[in-house]
């Protein structure tokens, strides 16, 4: 069979070997409007095909290519893989409400209508509009940020409707990640609670849990967010990852994900769990390799099981994660303006007896600004050990390291 993975950015770079690994043939579709800020590599494609806005003729040069699965890498490949798979009538997702899956605002109502606990929203171009809804709403903070963006892109904490004023002045002056120019923000109630992400596949609407991740460290409110500090897997037999897999395989559902990969961020609050949001593409930056060692399995290669091998998606034969060792992983943050440290400079957190692999996303060398974002973090850090003391006290120090100048000149 013959796979072609729309816009294989960032985590989905892994997605060529893996599914070489289960022997199926792929090409590399990449839509109009693609994340350029994440990695990619176009050698691992010996066809890669430019989409143009005409939908029929990428289809016909898919079928040209024998195609018969379409696969959205990032997230800016949503859209265009369940509009390709729909016209060319290969496995895909539900296309009642395709938008949803994209659109945080139409993301949120579809998941009411299901039932589901999701945030209070509204997506407006008016600030006054926003901030008279914030006052109905009562609570604050409230989040603003672009609708279809991703990552920490100019998500703001706002504490009052001045700030409100100023937050959605700036959503509304910026261009998204995608380059496209914001015409409206969107306002959400802020959730309160510790926040996780699940990870999973999914199969004809058979879905499998690859992982549940916990955030920590999570910015309050009070302007910019800022990523979090770390993050590290929770056991599939703790009662939270139990309490939010029954809650996201709803949500997968109410989005229509039948086919593919996804990504849901959701918040374990006091009355359960509530959606942040949910990406129908494979989640985060994390290593395969590194998260395999871990847990014994990663979502990329299994995405490429569920095409290469549905029936062990649908059969639900696959076993439960577990966690093998302690792993965290960690964003580096300057906490001030600075630069990169060359390959010596960084000698000191390469000896900690935890760390395990380190990947920049600013060359050495290069300036550093002050980490308010997710684009202004310099890397990450995994540590592992089997010893949960030593990865702790591993952190700490790291995180001494940098405040005591590691990104000084």
């Amino acid at each position: 069979m013959t796979t072609a993975v729309v816009d294989a950015y960032g985590i989905a770079r892994f997605l060529p070997a893996a599914l070489r690994r289960h022997g199926v043939e792929y090409l590399h579709v990449r839509s109009e409007e693609p994340d350029i800020h994440l990695a990619y590599r176009p050698e691992d494609f010996t066809v890669d095909l430019q989409h143009e806005g005409d939908l029929a003729a990428t289809a016909a040069r898919l079928r040209e290519h024998g195609v018969d699965f379409v696969v959205a890498g990032a997230e800016s490949g949503v859209l265009l893989a369940d509009a390709l798979s729909a016209e060319l009538g290969t496995p895909g997702n539900g296309m009642t409400r395709p938008t949803a899956r994209r659109d945080k605002f139409a993301m949120a109502a579809a998941v009411k209508e299901a039932g589901l606990a999701a945030a209070e929203s509204l997506l407006s171009a008016s600030a006054e509009e926003t901030v008279a809804w914030a006052e109905r709403l009562g609570e604050w903070p409230v989040v603003l940020k672009p609708v279809a963006s991703a990552g920490t892109d100019h998500v703001f904490f706002c504490d009052s409707p001045q700030e409100i004023r100023a937050a959605h002045a700036t959503v509304l002056a910026a261009v998204d990640r995608y380059g496209r120019r914001n015409t409206q923000a969107l306002a959400q109630q802020f959730l309160d609670g510790d926040e996780y992400f699940v990870n999973t596949v999914s199969r004809d609407g058979v879905h499998h849990i690859v992982e549940v991740w916990r955030y920590h460290d999570l910015p309050k409110g009070g302007g910019r967010s800022i990523p979090p500090a770390f993050e590290h897997p929770v056991p599939p037999e703790d009662p939270a990852a139990r309490q939010l897999g029954e809650y996201v395989l709803k949500v997968l559902d109410a989005l229509e994900i039948r086919n593919g990969s996804a990504h849901t961020e959701v918040m374990l609050t006091a009355r359960g769990p509530v959606l942040v949001e949910c990406g129908a593409r494979l989640g985060g930056a994390h290593l395969p390799d590194v998260v395999n060692r871990a847990i014994g399995t990663d979502q990329v290669d299994l995405l490429a099981l569920a095409i290469a091998h549905p029936e062990r998606i649908t059969g639900r034969t696959l076993p439960p994660y577990r966690l093998l060792t302690h792993l965290r992983y960690l964003n580096l943050m300057s906490p001030r303006d600075g630069v990169v440290p060359s390959e010596e400079g960084w000698a000191e957190v390469r000896a900690l007896p935890s760390f395990l692999d380190m990947v920049l996303t600013i060359p050495p060398g290069k300036p550093v600004a002050r980490t308010v974002d997710l684009a202004t973090v310099p890397g990450y850090v995994y540590l592992s050990s089997d010893d949960a003391d030593q990865v702790e006290a591993d952190y700490r120090r790291l995180r001494q390291l940098e405040e005591g100048g590691l990104y000084d000149a």
